[in-house]
Formats: structure tokens, sequence, C-alpha cells
């Protein structure tokens, strides 16, 4: 019987029904994609990398100094350690000698009546065990127990030279360490300076040194400000009396401005020399470097790091500033220059600058002394 009903429409599930579906697919993986994926960061402002490298430039400055202290402390420790192991040697040597004495009195023992309690003294590994035995010390002669009192003494002192020693070389290994951690965190900071300013554009890079000028030129303009207060108060001081006897003068001493004009004669005849960190010249300095040798010239011996340079001589006021004058800025104390007048030093600044004149209000002023 046949069938009066209507055959069933058939879809198909291919062509552009597949094509459909692949797209949405993809559009949900590429919508997905985009909500996972982090933002990118805003680049910097021409103002925070000028701030970033500056910090960079002072934090490799502080990396300096702690190098330049961990040199000198190794200087000194090796120095220390030779010493003590000259101090060493000698001893073994003298030791060697009252041994070979001790040993000539057990041979002569041996060859009188063979071997004795007193042969097995001398040849013992604590000789003082039998030296302490009353009966055995009326066997030796007054001139062998002194020799064997000597030898005590002598093996007593030189083993605490050797434990000084030792401890010695494991303050030279530490020192050591430090020194090479200090260039590695030196190395870092200034890298990374070097690759900030390196991904500056070239209208970026005079957007920067812009900036820059403007921060030399208001250095200056305070410099001036102390160039005049500082001429006014000379003027002022040459209409005043003559001070009484025994008042000390607020001005160096002849034989110290002496020295002063050495010192600052040197350091004028260093400008245009590279920085180089951890450098005391005479083809490159750092900071504290330039004023070390400086003040050496001139016969004053200064401490190595800023840290102890500030602790020499005597403080003065910024007002009260006069040639050859260490000053040193930053509340960690990293970086110093000498006074020339005028508001202004002579310093070396940083790495890849050269020693120069500028303001010493460039940089944030800690406090100056006067080292003669």
């Amino acid at each position: 019987m046949p069938s009066h009903r209507k055959p069933r429409t058939r879809i198909s599930t291919t062509g552009p029904a597949l094509g459909v579906t692949t797209a949405a697919l993809a559009s949900v993986s590429l919508l997905a994609q985009s909500a996972d994926a982090a933002p990118a960061a805003p680049k910097p402002s021409i103002e925070e990398v000028q701030k970033k490298v500056d910090a960079l430039y002072r934090q490799a400055d502080l990396a300096t100094q702690r190098y330049d202290a961990a040199k000198e402390a190794t200087t000194t420790r090796r120095a220390q350690v030779d010493a003590l192991l000259d101090q060493v040697a000698a001893g073994t040597a003298k030791l060697n000698d009252t041994r070979r004495v001790i040993g000539s009195y057990a041979a002569a023992q041996y060859r009188d009546g063979g071997v004795t309690p007193t042969m097995t003294l001398l040849f013992s590994d604590d000789p003082q065990a039998f030296f302490d035995q009353s009966q055995l010390m009326g066997r030796l002669s007054d001139e062998q127990q002194k020799t064997l009192s000597t030898f005590e003494t002598e093996r007593a002192a030189n083993a605490k030279k050797r434990a000084e020693a030792s401890r010695s070389l494991a303050a030279l290994t530490a020192s050591q360490q430090t020194l090479r951690a200090g260039k590695q965190d030196v190395q870092t900071k200034l890298a990374a300076a070097r690759t900030l300013l390196s991904t500056l554009t070239a209208e970026e890079k005079a957007r920067l040194a812009a900036i820059e000028k403007k921060k030399q030129d208001e250095a200056r303009r305070k410099a001036a400000e102390l160039a005049a207060q500082q001429a006014a108060q000379q003027a002022a001081a040459k209409e005043k009396p003559a001070q009484p006897a025994g008042q000390a003068p607020s001005s160096p001493s002849a034989p110290a401005a002496t020295k002063a004009a050495k010192a600052l004669a040197f350091a004028r005849a260093q400008m245009g020399k590279p920085y180089v960190w951890g450098a005391t010249g005479p083809a490159s300095y750092d900071c504290s470097g330039l004023t070390q040798a400086a003040w050496k010239a001139a016969g004053v011996d200064l401490p190595r790091t800023t840290w102890d340079q500030v602790k020499v001589g005597t403080r003065v006021a910024t007002a009260d500033l006069q040639p050859g004058d260490l000053v040193f800025f930053y509340d960690d104390i990293s970086h110093v220059g000498m006074y020339i007048g005028n508001g202004m030093m002579i310093h070396a600044p940083h790495s890849g600058a050269y020693v120069r004149e500028e303001s010493i209000y460039y940089m944030p002023i800690y406090g100056s002394v006067r080292p003669a």
C-alpha cells in the first residue's frame, strides 16, 4: 500500500556550516588570547629616564666606595698575611736549629751508654711530659734543661703564629670575595645605565640633554649666589679690626693655604682625564681617588674612601668653604669633590665622564671638611 507521507527534507552538514563553525572557533580563540595578553608597559618619560640614570650612577658611586674599601682591606690583610708567614718561617727555622741541638744531646748519650730515658725524652713528641718528671730532670745538665725549655717556648710561639696566620688567611679570602662582589655590583649598575640610555631616540636624547642643561644652569645660579655671599663676607672681614690673640682665624693659616694651593694645582692638572671606578691615577680617577691623589701631592695623606675622608681634618660650613676643601654629597656620602672657589669644584663625576669643574650645588651637599 503506497505511503501518502511527504519525504523528509535532508539538511546538509557539510560545506558552509563547517566554515562558519571554524570561523567562530577562531574568533573565540583570538578573543581569549586578547583577554589573556598583558597590556604593554608604557614607555617611561624622559624625566623618569633621567632620574633612573642618575640613580644608577649614584648607586654605582656607592658600590665603587664599597669596592675601594674592600680593595684597601685586601691589600692590608695580604701584607699582614705575608708578614705572619715570614714570622712562621723564621720561627720554624729557629725551632729546627734547637731541635738539632737536642738531637746532638741524644746522640752523645747514645754513644756514652745506649738508649736512656733521657734519649727517650729528647725524641718524644711531647718532651714537656717527660721534662716534668723530677727524676728525669736530675739527669739533664743546666744547659740541656735550658735548651729544652727554649724548644718548648719556641714551639708554642710558632704554633700561635701559625694559628694567627690561618685566621688572617681566612680574613683575606673574605676580603677578596667582597672585592669580587663589589666589582660585579659596579659593573651591573653601569651596564643598566648604558642600556637605558641606548634605548633613547635622537629626539629623546636631545630632550634629556636639555633637562641636564637646565639642572646645571640652576646649580650654577646657586654657585653664583654663594660666590657673592663669600665676597661680601671677605669685604666685611677686611674692615673689621684684627682678632684678639688666641682667637682662631676663620680662614686657613699660611702653611695650610700653601698645601691647599698645591692640592688644587694637582687637581686642575687632571682636568679632562676619564673617570674610572676604583682608579687612583695617574691616567684616570674615581672621585675619592682624585681627592686622595691631590692632597698627597701636597704632602697630606688621606684615606681611600669618601666615608673615611669625611672624618679627616676640620668640618666647615658651606658658606665658609675655601679652595682645597673637600665637599661631600648625598646622605650616604658616596661622592666627593674639591672646592675651587665661587661655588665651584673639581671632581671626577661618574663613568663615561671626565674630571671637570662643576657647581657644588649640582648634587645635594652632605658636608665639607678642610684636610689641613
